[in-house]
């Protein structure tokens, strides 16, 4: 399926043209509906869900599933909500995941981060992990997508493209340097924070980001 052409999109057709410009540049530039799709039982979070846009595709993917965004930025909470929040069983929370508890502590079956840790401090990514694990039911499935220093082009090529949305642009929000870092280090910190590794993946083909999926389990 084209993205241009994928069904979840239709959900953002109240918002003004040039945020459902911008949805569809990411829904072209990453391989969120394949993230989407490992998406595991009722409930689903999404941490850093921007404009609601991966809330989206699982929603359309997994129909009897609830599906929760948090992020931090306003502006992104308000066009969440007024687009994939008008879904039945959609809502959006604005602030850190960490404001989910301790009152959704071990309710989810799931929660999805997309391209969130490498725009914040090591510390923070730990206490982003950590949280997660804790939101998690034990056996939980995180599904994480990262974009990896692969040591070629495409990293060089996605760190400038970061730095445009974060520091010229004002798209994204990042707390510290802005890093990739290889697959094996993002392996050790979620070991380190609780999970099990059940499946890290390259996602670059056709691609030009180094893009890669980790699968983990709440231990």
């Amino acid at each position: 399926m084209s993205a241009l052409g994928h069904p979840a999109l239709a959900a953002f057709a109240p918002l003004p043209l040039g945020e459902r410009l911008f949805v569809r540049a990411r829904l072209a530039s990453a391989p969120l509906a394949r993230l989407a799709a490992e998406a595991r039982g009722p409930r689903v979070l999404e941490v850093g869900c921007g404009h609601g846009l991966l809330c989206a595709l699982v929603a359309d993917a997994w129909p009897d599933a609830e599906v929760v965004g948090v992020d931090v930025d306003a502006r992104k909470i308000a066009w969440a909500r007024a687009s994939v929040g008008r879904l039945p069983r959609a809502r959006f929370e604005l602030g850190p995941a960490q404001g989910l508890l301790p009152a959704e502590a071990g309710r989810f079956d799931s929660v999805l981060v997309a391209d969130v840790l490498y725009l914040l401090p090591l510390a923070e990514q730990r206490a982003l992990l950590a949280t997660c694990r804790r939101l998690l039911r034990p056996g939980g499935r995180l599904v994480l997508k990262e974009a990896e220093d692969d040591r070629g082009w495409r990293t060089w090529k996605a760190l400038w493209q970061e730095r445009l949305m974060v520091l010229a642009l004002g798209r994204t929000r990042a707390s510290g340097a802005l890093h990739f870092v290889p697959r094996e280090t993002t392996v050790a910190l979620l070991v380190g924070e609780g999970f099990r590794v059940d499946d890290v993946s390259s996602w670059k083909r056709h691609s030009t980001t180094p893009h890669v999926r980790f699968l983990a389990t709440s231990l």
